[in-house]
């Protein structure tokens, strides 16, 4: 059986490495949120893993928490005195030896937690790198290919699927 694949994000801890994101956050806080969370949404479509991203609410008086699946990753925000961090670490803890987990933080003593429950992690800065060699990829695969010629279906076939499409006009004739 196939192992489900997660990818954990600490949202603010995301926000305040990442400079373009913190410059934003300055100003509005709702902004930075929604910008990582478009940067993830378009990651998410390149990569196989369900990704989560987490942000703490734990001083936000009678806060229940929150879920919510948008643009494709799931976005919570813990409920009063939970942080983040430890939202992550209970994941982690409970979904490690069914699920391989990577968890995106630069947060020294989470990384500890959350390798000796069996999961790997990477910092910010590697998730960043991550992100822009995805979109570096993205952009020479799809992005930048040679205008399609005369955008017909057969013309935007693979080799191997044409083939099997002259294949099935010859046993019809």
């Amino acid at each position: 059986m196939k192992k489900k694949k997660f990818l954990l994000i600490d949202g603010y801890n995301i926000i305040h490495a990442w400079d373009e994101l913190k410059t934003i956050s300055d100003y509005s806080l709702e902004a930075a949120r929604d910008n990582l969370t478009d940067i993830l949404s378009n990651y998410w479509g390149y990569v196989d893993k369900d990704i989560f991203l987490v942000f703490d609410a734990y001083n936000v008086k009678g806060n229940t928490g929150s879920y919510e699946k948008t643009k494709n990753i799931h976005v919570i925000f813990t409920k009063e005195a939970q942080t983040a961090d430890s939202y992550i670490e209970y994941f982690t803890k409970v979904n490690a030896r069914t699920s391989d987990i990577c968890v995106a933080t630069s947060d020294y003593m989470e990384q500890i937690v959350i390798l000796n429950y069996g999961a790997y992690r990477i910092s910010a800065n590697d998730l960043k790198q991550m992100i822009t060699e995805a979109e570096r990829d993205m952009r020479e695969n799809y992005i930048e290919k040679k205008p399609i010629k005369n955008n017909m279906l057969f013309d935007n076939l693979d080799e191997h699927t044409k083939k099997l499409f002259e294949e099935m006009i010859r046993r019809k004739e």
